[in-house]
């Protein structure tokens, strides 16, 4: 089992795999989650009149950040030259809450996967931070990758 774990070596120890070799390709990775909260909570926060601020655009710009120091949060993960890294926010008044999601693309030889699901949990955390002095029960939700291409194993798509 442990020998099937790229970050696991022959005797289970975990280490950063060596991606040298590999061939440097354009990589892109899409996550999304949701957040879910009351009606007039997501109403609050679509016209910016929560306690903290405009909770969108700082959700934004954190899943950004967020993207970029990705290597530094998760132990395994490499650094990463991020080209692009964009969060989409869109209010959904079926749930009630805000679906988020992430493209995140790099010219490398390594994919992108963790650094889109990491953007969009951040986001999601700082939705609820923001809101938190209006809801305590905010539920974050359904954080999982969409989609990823480039490299090796090229594109692959989540079932819906």
């Amino acid at each position: 089992m442990a020998g099937s774990l790229s970050h696991l070596d022959v005797r289970g120890a975990a280490h950063m795999v060596d991606v040298s070799e590999k061939a440097i390709t354009v990589r892109t990775a899409i996550a999304s989650g949701r957040v879910v909260m009351k009606a007039e909570t997501l109403a609050l926060i679509v016209d910016g009149r929560t306690p903290k601020g405009d909770v969108i655009a700082t959700a934004r710009l954190a899943g950004i950040m967020a993207a970029k120091k990705t290597a530094d949060l998760i132990p395994l993960c490499h650094p990463l030259p991020i080209s692009k890294a964009a969060i989409d926010i869109s209010p959904d008044p079926t749930l009630p809450g805000l679906e988020i999601t992430a493209i995140v693309r790099c010219t490398g030889n390594t994919g992108v996967e963790m650094e889109a699901l990491t953007a969009v949990s951040v986001a999601c955390l700082t939705v609820y931070d923001m809101a938190k002095a209006v809801e305590k029960g905010i539920r974050i939700e359904a954080i999982r990758l969409i989609e990823k291409d480039g490299g090796k194993s090229g594109r692959w798509l989540a079932d819906k």
